[in-house]
């Protein structure tokens, strides 16, 4: 059977779309992947998170941004983190008015049955190569539970939280966030429903899954 050629797109390509279209990709290796639509549990948990940052640094020279501000990883990937963190004047390159970061310092994403493992992997080893990263957060839809990994001169660091009476620590930014907050109004499925963790190794998906 013959080969079916995959179409290459340039930056400017992919720009020039995601300029016209009202939906998301992700870009990389010259091929664009869409993003769909998030469930009710992950836009309740990301618009907690970023009320709550933005409630912890409004007096300082942080902005937090949701999930419409795009990141560019210097390997060449361009996604949308469900929040960004900058303290600092913000990095961006611009192109016919579209704005990319650049100088994240924290980056936060919610887990999903079908994300979980390339945000745990594929995608951490993505933003571990932004310069200025200095934390990462994972949080669960479906279950009260966080993860936060701290960029160290030897590696990064693992710090967890579990349950609504929980706090994670976000030491970069000076920050402790309650999961209670996290997760006002979120309302959990049963336990044999919910999401069982599933190692890292076990699961790389292809860039192009983004079903939330």
């Amino acid at each position: 059977m013959p080969t079916v050629a995959v179409r290459r797109y340039s930056v400017e390509e992919y720009l020039s779309l995601e300029h016209n279209s009202e939906a998301k990709h992700e870009f990389y290796n010259g091929e664009i992947f869409a993003m769909a639509g998030a469930s009710e549990p992950h836009n309740l948990v990301a618009g907690n998170i970023v009320t709550s940052l933005n409630i912890a640094l409004r007096e300082r020279e942080c902005r937090v941004y949701p999930s419409d501000m795009r990141v560019r990883i210097p390997s060449g990937l361009y996604t949308y983190p469900d929040a960004t963190v900058v303290c600092g004047a913000p990095d961006v390159e611009e192109y016919r008015g579209l704005e990319t970061l650049k100088n994240p310092l924290l980056i936060v994403e919610v887990l999903s049955k079908s994300t979980e493992g390339y945000d745990r992997d594929a995608k951490f080893d993505f933003y571990k190569s932004i310069p200025s990263l200095k934390g990462y957060l994972l949080v669960s839809q479906d279950k009260p539970k966080a993860d936060h990994l701290s960029r160290r001169d030897d590696g990064w660091l693992l710090s967890s939280a579990l349950g609504l009476d929980a706090s994670i620590c976000i030491p970069e930014l000076e920050v402790t966030l309650a999961l209670v907050e996290i997760y006002a109004k979120v309302e959990f499925p049963p336990v044999d429903e919910a999401t069982p963790f599933t190692p890292e190794s076990e699961i790389t998906p292809h860039p192009g899954d983004r079903n939330r």
